[in-house]
């Protein structure tokens, strides 16, 4: 036997329940626009000084500089110079160090600061 009508309670989403998550979505959306690229130039500056000193481990530190120089103008890696870098030698190892902070103005007044910092030997 089945029953006919069978009273069942209604689910979903209310109209400003449906606004409120878009504008929440909308909103980290744009705040991640903006850092995405920071992040983005810092893995593309970490990538760069591993694989100079990987490849240049006898140059000189001015032939170091000039080799990031080169990669930061195809990179487009603005944040940092070839003067900003730290290097040295570790048993016998090229080590290449940075360290910036970086501001990401959100909107209006409103902004982060970022302390990026890394070395060749991946810390």
């Amino acid at each position: 036997m089945t029953i006919p009508y069978q009273h069942r309670s209604q689910q979903g989403l209310t109209l400003m329940g449906l606004i409120f998550t878009l504008f929440v979505a909308i909103l980290v959306l744009l705040v991640a626009m903006k850092l995405v690229p920071a992040y983005m130039e810092y893995a593309t500056a970490k990538n760069a000084i591993q694989a100079i000193a990987r490849d240049r481990q006898n140059a000189t530190p001015q032939e170091i500089r000039r080799s990031f120089e080169s990669r930061a103008a195809v990179d487009d890696i603005t944040a940092i110079k070839a003067t900003d870098l730290d290097i040295t030698k570790e048993g016998g190892e090229v080590v290449i160090a940075f360290a910036y902070r970086k501001e990401v103005p959100l909107f209006s007044n409103v902004g982060m600061y970022f302390d990026f910092a890394a070395n060749s030997k991946g810390q």
